[in-house]
């Protein structure tokens, strides 16, 4: 106290709260985690094999397909930047139920499942982020066979592209999409190429898309889905 007033005690700010990046702590889980580098069409793992590990995708793109008895092959989903996959054997999965496979150079987080387990059950904001993911992942799911079964293949192949380009998802859509084969297209929503090459040149022709060499997304698009 100086000449009888009471000192003011220094006013201190609160400290600001680091957003949580699920990535950064992803690296830093423990041993049972790798960084891996695959190439353009190299296999990340194969239908049949040990489902023991997690995988997150760092940088590239990702293709899952599987292959039935008759050997006929489906793609069955697209992961990019941020996405999880091959978590099946966390709910049990022994044996991977498909092929995933490098689009373009990807790098790819790779978590042991029990690691995964115990991070998970450790960090709740990773763990909230996750279960958000897998039921989104679920959703999408579900969309995609009402879209198989209702909806036509110009519909389903402009769901599919602005799927791609993340329009919808809370960040903001890449409108120039990772390198996908007009094959790997038709894989996705059970057509022919020559199909496919029909509507992508129709959406070109409508601006609707840019297509040359790379595929740039315009948010017209969305016209063709919301019509009925």
């Amino acid at each position: 106290m100086a000449n009888g007033l009471p000192i003011p005690r220094k006013q201190l700010k609160p400290k600001k709260r680091i957003a949580f990046d699920a990535e950064v702590f992803l690296r830093s889980v423990g041993a049972s985690r790798t960084i891996q580098e695959f190439g353009k069409k190299q296999a990340i793992f194969s239908q049949g094999e040990p489902a023991n590990t997690v995988m997150y995708v760092r940088k590239g793109s990702v293709k899952l397909t599987v292959v039935n008895e008759s050997g006929k092959e489906a793609v069955v989903a697209i992961f990019g930047s941020g996405d999880f996959f091959g978590e099946g054997g966390m709910a049990g999965q022994s044996l991977r139920m498909g092929t995933a496979t490098a689009i373009v150079p990807t790098t790819v987080l790779i978590i042991g499942k029990d690691e995964m387990t115990r991070v998970l059950h450790s960090e709740p904001e990773l763990s909230d982020r996750f279960i958000h993911y897998m039921l989104t992942r679920n959703i999408r799911v579900e969309a995609d066979l009402v879209d198989q079964l209702f909806n036509s293949t110009e519909k389903r192949l402009a769901r599919t592209l602005l799927l791609l380009a993340r329009y919808g998802a809370e960040d903001r859509p890449e409108r120039v999409l990772q390198r996908v084969s007009q094959e790997t297209l038709a894989e996705m929503i059970g057509t022919t190429r020559s199909r496919v090459n029909l509507f992508m040149t129709k959406f070109r022709k409508l601006g609707f898309i840019e297509y040359n060499g790379e595929i740039k997304i315009n948010k017209s698009l969305l016209t063709v889905v919301l019509h009925e």
